[in-house]
């Protein structure tokens, strides 16, 4: 189950750091991605099932600090904003500009949990 949790692990970063990136190539302007919204929607999900796998390694006997939790749990609000106040944005720009601060927020927050649980 540790193993099967790293890699959906190692799937969240990437996808995080795709759409951080995706998102920041679209504040120019001059390129809309229509891929953006549906790869959110994916990576949301792989980190909701990478908070079932974690909550069931939390009730074996796995231990490790709270400072994996904190970081990982802090995701919550970054991909809350960008699914609640950026996507609903009507102007392009905003959208844009919102949705790269919350993505690139949560990239942020999930490789520093991703590196905690690897360093333990």
């Amino acid at each position: 189950m540790v193993t099967v949790h790293m890699v959906i692990g190692t799937l969240v970063v990437i996808a995080f750091l795709i759409l951080a990136v995706g998102n920041a190539i679209q504040l120019t302007g001059e390129r809309t991605f229509t891929w953006t919204r549906q790869l959110s929607m994916a990576a949301a999900l792989l980190l909701l099932v990478q908070y079932v796998l974690g909550f069931s390694l939390l009730s074996g006997d796995h231990s490790i600090t709270a400072a994996h939790y904190i970081f990982a749990l802090a995701a919550l609000i970054t991909v809350g904003v960008e699914h609640g106040v950026a996507y609903p944005a009507e102007d392009r720009t905003t959208r844009a500009r919102l949705a790269t601060m919350a993505t690139s927020g949560t990239a942020l927050l999930v490789i520093i949990a991703y590196s905690i649980g690897q360093a333990s």
